[in-house]
C-alpha cells in the first residue's frame, strides 16, 4: 500500500516500509507524505526500510511559524447529519455522565487495600495509587489536582474519599482543592478516626447507592466527550485503526461533539500538522508551549526527545518517532485545535482540544479521564489488556490481533471501517454496554511522576 503519492516506500503485508525507488544515503525517507527520518546507507528499491537503515530527523526545542490552513470546516461538512441521541445519566451539575459506578478515591495509597475491599463490597471501582504523601512540590500538586478532577468525573454515581489522617494529601486540603462539591455525590472517611474503617465505608457507601441518580435518559450525542489514544502501535495503526478513529472524531464534532488528543511525545515529528490547525493564533502559541515543555522535560533529564518507539513498536514495523507521530495523530482527524488543556485540566469547549500528557498508556489515558472524557478510543496493532475507570474501547489495527485476542478487542478496524457502523457502536457502550476492559475489570488509574520521592 502506498499511503501517499509523495512517499518514496510501500507497506506490505507484515506492516513494514519497503522502498519504491533507490534511496540514496541521507535522502528523506518519506511516508504519509512526509519525512519520517533519513537513510543511513544508500537504500535499493524494493529493500527492507526500518530501524537498520534509518535515523529520526527530530532535534530537541525548535521555533514554530504559524501556517493556519483552510478546509477543516469544509471537511467536517461531509460528516454532518442528524445529531442521535445516547442514554446517560444526567448529574446535578448539568453534565452526563454514561456509567453510575461507586468510584472509591483513597487520598495516599496507604489505604490503597481498604479502598479495594470497599469497591468490591459494591461492585465498584478503586482508585488506587502510591501517591498522595512523601512527594515535593510539583509531584505532590499532580497527585492531588488528578485526584480532585476524577472526584467530579460525571461518569461516578457517588464518590468515597477515603483518607489516612497523616499524609500530605490532607482530608482538609483536599477538600479544599475539591471546591464546590454541591452538585456531587460525594462522602468523606477519614480511617485513623473511624473506629472499624470498614464498616464505616461500607455505611457511607449505602449512603451514596440511595442517594445517586439510577435512570438513564435519552440525550444527545453532542454531549459526549472521547478521548483519543494509542497503545502498542504497528505499522497498521496509521492505515487502519487511528484514521476510521479520526473520522469519528470529526463525525462527532460535527454534531456538537468533544475530543481530546494526548500523548504530546507521540506528536513529535508531526506537531506543525496539529499547530496548523490551531483555530487562533493564542492557541497556537499554546500548543507550541506544551511541544517545547515537554522537549524540556526530556532535556531536564538528560534524555533526547526522539527515542520513543518502544521494542514493540518496531517488530510491527514502526522504524522513528516521525513515523509513530504521524500515524498517532491522525486519530485527531482533520478539525480545527479549539483548545489546549494542561495536565487534568477540564475539556471546556466543543471540537478537538489538545491534552498535556505523556506517551504512557497508563498515564495518558488516566488524564484524558481526569479531563472529563467518557470514553476512550484506544487503538492498537500489538494489543493490550489495559483500561482505565472510564469504558476504554480497544480497536485493532489488523485483524489477526482481533482473532488473537477478543476478549481484549472490541472492533476490528482492519476488517470494518465503515465509521457509521464504528459510530453506532460507541454510542451502544456509552449508553451501557461494556467495553471489554469493563467485562476483564481491568479499570485503573496511573498518575504522571517527575521528581523526588521522600
Amino acid at each position: 500500500m502506498v499511503i501517499n503519492p509523495k512517499d518514496n516506500v510501500e507497506v506490505r503485508e507484515d506492516g513494514h516500509k519497503y522502498a519504491l525507488k533507490d534511496i540514496k544515503a541521507g535522502e528523506s525517507v518519506i511516508k504519509y507524505g512526509m519525512p519520517i527520518g533519513h537513510a543511513t546507507e544508500d537504500i535499493s528499491a524494493g529493500s527492507h526500510v526500518h530501524v537498520h537503515n534509518v535515523k529520526t530527523n527530530l532535534a530537541d526545542v525548535l521555533e514554530y511559524e504559524y501556517k493556519p490552513v483552510k478546509g477543516a470546516e469544509e471537511a467536517l461538512a461531509s460528516f454532518e447529519g442528524e445529531v442521535p441521541k445516547i442514554l446517560a445519566y444526567r448529574r446535578k451539575s448539568g453534565r452526563i455522565g454514561i456509567r453510575n459506578e461507586i468510584w472509591v478515591v483513597p487520598t495516599v495509597g496507604c489505604v490503597n487495600n481498604l479502598c479495594e475491599r470497599l469497591a468490591e463490597s459494591c461492585g465498584g471501582i478503586a482508585l488506587t495509587h502510591p501517591y498522595g504523601c512523601s512527594q515535593l512540590g510539583e509531584d505532590h500538586e499532580m497527585t492531588a489536582n488528578l485526584l480532585a478532577a476524577l472526584c467530579h468525573h460525571p461518569n461516578a454515581g457517588g464518590v468515597l474519599v477515603v483518607a489516612l489522617g497523616c499524609e500530605n494529601n490532607t482530608l482538609e486540603s483536599f477538600k479544599a482543592r475539591l471546591g464546590d462539591v454541591s452538585a456531587l455525590n460525594i462522602r468523606f472517611m477519614l480511617a485513623q478516626e473511624a473506629g472499624d474503617e470498614f464498616e464505616e465505608g461500607l455505611r457511607l457507601i449505602k449512603e451514596l447507592e440511595t442517594d445517586r441518580v439510577d435512570a438513564r435518559e435519552e440525550v444527545d450525542v453532542s454531549e459526549l466527550i472521547v478521548g483519543l489514544k494509542c497503545g502498542g502501535s504497528d505499522g497498521f495503526s496509521g492505515l487502519t485503526a487511528n484514521p476510521l478513529v479520526g473520522r469519528f472524531s470529526d463525525w462527532l464534532i460535527a454534531r456538537g461533539g468533544s475530543s481530546v488528543l494526548t500523548e504530546v511525545p507521540e506528536m513529535f515529528g508531526a506537531e506543525t500538522l496539529l499547530m496548523n490547525r490551531c483555530k487562533d493564533r493564542e492557541t497556537f502559541e499554546k500548543c507550541v508551549k506544551m511541544i517545547n515543555d515537554f522537549k524540556r522535560y526530556y532535556e531536564s533529564h538528560g534524555q533526547v526527545c526522539y527515542e520513543n518507539p518502544s521494542p514493540g513498536n518496531k517488530a510491527g514495523g514502526i522504524t522513528t518517532l516521525e513515523d509513530k507521530s504521524l500515524g498517532c495523530v491522525q486519530k485527531g482527524g482533520s478539525s480545527t485545535v479549539v483548545d489546549v488543556l494542561d495536565y487534568a485540566e477540564k475539556v471546556k469547549s466543543p471540537g478537538l482540544s489538545l491534552l498535556t500528557g505523556p506517551g504512557n498508556d497508563l498515564v495518558a489515558s488516566t488524564v484524558l479521564a481526569a479531563s472529563g472524557c467518557h470514553i476512550i478510543l484506544f487503538t492498537t496493532g500489538r494489543g493490550t489488556p489495559f483500561g482505565t475507570v472510564v469504558p476504554t474501547m480497544k480497536i485493532a489495527t489488523n485483524s489477526t490481533l482481533a482473532a488473537n485476542k477478543p476478549h481484549w478487542i472490541d472492533w476490528d478496524a482492519m476488517a470494518k471501517t465503515d465509521v457509521e457502523e464504528f459510530a453506532s457502536k460507541v454510542m451502544s457502550i456509552a449508553s451501557g454496554e461494556k467495553a471489554r476492559n469493563e467485562i476483564e475489570k481491568a479499570c485503573g488509574i496511573a498518575i504522571f511522576k517527575d521528581g523526588v520521592t521522600l
